[in-house]
């Protein structure tokens, strides 16, 4: 089978697409024959190698995360599976193998994918829905009638964190770019601001909590609009203690790890109606390194499919 693989780290670009054995399955893995996978942010920085002293990876590596798809084979130890269940999943980033035709998971990695959204669609949600909920909630404990200012809300955490935090009850400030401002509202942004014009901090405060989803300066002036005791909960980069300390908030960096229990959370929700992954475009396997480079660009609106 053909799978997206990087031999050394580099730029996106050094991707290829290599002919490859089918992975050996466990007792307690499942086999998922690959609908679409998902392309996240996580993905570029593997590649690059920023992230080798806590992700080292061994080459030949299959890039990928986040699947949806059918379960063809199920491992002796396995119980609650069965040929032919329709699943989303979240593969080990170390191990990668998403971006191929088939991925082999521990069982406890994958969950029912929701019937009322095309499967395809549904390996947008595992990274990002999953992150915006560990954020949001166990995180930052956002409650009924707390307001949230949501940065980057067009981008695949950002448009979920949106969602998720309009169904709490909670009131959503989000920042865009200005043709993405009216997506924001119809994801259920209260307020939605265009971050290229001024600054996005002004006129803000008192707000009970921040998720940081760009770090660097965005994330300092940040501090400025929280309320004391508020709480900036940052999925990029850790946030700077002083500053916390300066402005009498709770700050927190949250790296999302696969759980089953939120993936079946995410999924329920996205059943209910409550929640759905945003989609950018879709592409087919072949151009994995150039849908890399689109998301490293930083400018998609919501997730990146690769079609097998």
């Amino acid at each position: 089978m053909k799978a997206a693989r990087l031999h050394a780290y580099g730029a996106v670009d050094r991707v290829t697409l290599d002919e490859i054995a089918s992975p050996q399955m466990g007792d307690h893995e499942v086999l998922v024959r690959i609908t679409a996978a998902s392309v996240n942010p996580l993905d570029v920085k593997l590649t690059s190698g920023v992230l080798a002293d806590y992700f080292p990876l061994s080459f030949p590596y299959v890039l990928g995360s986040d699947l949806a798809g059918t379960i063809e084979r199920v491992g002796s130890g396995v119980s609650g599976w069965q040929i032919g269940d329709r699943v989303i999943g979240r593969a080990d980033p170390v191990k990668g193998g998403a971006f191929a035709p088939v991925a082999v998971l521990p069982a406890t990695h994958v969950a029912p994918a929701p019937a009322k959204l095309p499967l395809d669609e549904a390996a947008g949600l595992p990274t990002v829905a999953g992150t915006a909920w560990q954020a949001l909630f166990e995180t930052a404990d956002l409650r009924r009638g707390q307001t949230v200012l949501i940065h980057a809300g067009a981008g695949g955490v950002g448009s979920s964190a949106i969602q998720l935090a309009h169904q709490a009850g909670a009131k959503v400030i989000a920042t865009a770019s200005a043709g993405n401002l009216a997506l924001l509202r119809e994801l259920g942004a209260d307020q939605a601001i265009d971050y290229r014009q001024g600054d996005f901090a002004a006129g803000l405060h008192n707000i009970d909590v921040v998720l940081d989803t760009l770090g660097g300066e965005v994330q300092q002036r940040s501090f400025t609009v929280l309320r004391r005791g508020g709480k900036l909960v940052s999925v990029v980069a850790p946030p700077d203690e002083a500053l916390a300390r300066q402005h009498d908030v709770i700050a927190s960096f949250v790296f999302h790890q696969t759980d089953r229990a939120r993936l079946n959370q995410v999924a329920s929700l996205c059943e209910a109606g409550k929640l759905k992954p945003v989609i950018d475009r879709k592409m087919p396997l072949e151009a994995a390194a150039e849908a890399l480079a689109y998301v490293a660009a930083g400018h998609a609106r919501g997730k990146v499919l690769l079609i097998p």
